[in-house]
C-alpha cells in the first residue's frame, strides 16, 4: 500500500506523463484489434441466420446499453485482474522472496516470471478470442446489411475506439510497467485505469445505442 500511495502521489504531480502513454498504448491495441476483426471478417463466411443489431432489432435502449456495459465491464475486469497479477508476480513475490531462504526462496523467485508468462498468454488468448468472435459477427452483419465489412468497421469507430481504449487501459499500463520494470506501480495503475475506464464505457454504450443505428441506416440499402 505504501508503494501504491507513493505512485498515486507521484502521478498527481505530472498526470499527463502517466496517462499519455497509457492512452496511446490502449488506442494502439484497440486499432490492432479492429484490424484483426476486419481481416477475420474477410476470411469467414457470413452466418445466414444473421445477428441482432443494437438499436434496430431491439429498440429498448436502456436494456441494450445495460447489456453492452455488462459485457465490457467483464472484459475490463479480466484486464484489471491481469494488471493485479502483474503487480503480485513482479513486485510482491520479489519482496517476499527476500525474506525466504533455501527451496522456499527459489520457489518465490521462479514463481514471478512463470506467473508473468501465464498472464501474457491469458491476455493474448483474450485478444484472440475477441478478434475471432467480433470478426464472425462483422461478417454476419455486413452480409445482412449488404455492405462491406470495411464500411461496417468505419460505422463502429465512434463507439468502438472509446470502448476498446477504455477496456485496454489496464493492459497498456501492464505492458508499459513491464518494459520499465515498474511492477510496484501496477496496483495503483489498476485503480486508476478502472476509474477512468468506467465513465468511458458508459459514454461508448450511449453512443452505440443512439448513434450507431443511424450510421447503419445511412450506409445500408436494406435499412432504407
Amino acid at each position: 500500500m505504501r508503494d501504491t500511495r507513493g505512485a498515486l502521489e507521484r502521478w498527481r504531480a505530472a498526470p499527463s506523463d502517466v496517462l499519455s502513454p497509457w492512452f496511446a498504448g490502449a488506442l494502439a491495441i484497440a486499432i490492432l484489434l479492429l484490424l484483426a476483426v476486419w481481416l477475420v471478417s474477410l476470411t469467414v463466411p457470413p452466418d445466414p441466420s444473421g445477428i441482432e443489431l443494437v438499436g434496430i432489432s431491439d429498440t429498448n435502449h436502456l436494456r441494450e446499453a445495460g447489456s453492452i456495459l455488462g459485457r465490457n465491464l467483464l472484459v475490463l475486469a479480466l484486464h484489471a485482474t491481469a494488471c493485479v497479477a502483474g503487480f503480485i508476480a513482479g513486485s510482491s513475490l520479489r519482496q517476499v522472496a527476500e525474506t525466504k531462504s533455501g527451496f522456499s526462496r527459489i520457489v518465490h523467485e521462479r514463481a514471478g516470471p512463470i506467473a508473468l508468462v501465464w498472464v501474457a498468454l491469458v491476455t493474448l488468448f483474450s485478444l484472440g478470442t475477441q478478434a475471432f468472435a467480433l470478426g464472425f459477427d462483422a461478417a454476419a452483419i455486413s452480409g445482412d446489411l449488404k455492405i462491406s465489412s470495411g464500411v461496417l468497421i468505419l460505422t463502429v469507430l465512434p463507439h468502438a475506439l472509446v470502448e476498446l481504449t477504455a477496456v485496454f487501459l489496464p493492459l497498456a499500463a501492464w505492458l508499459i510497467a513491464s518494459r520499465r520494470d515498474e511492477w510496484a506501480d501496477l496496483l495503483a495503475a489498476t485503480f486508476l485505469t478502472v476509474a477512468i475506464a468506467i465513465p468511458m464505457l458508459l459514454a461508448s454504450a450511449a453512443i452505440e445505442v443512439r448513434v450507431w443505428p443511424t450510421l447503419l441506416r445511412a450506409v445500408s440499402p436494406t435499412l432504407n
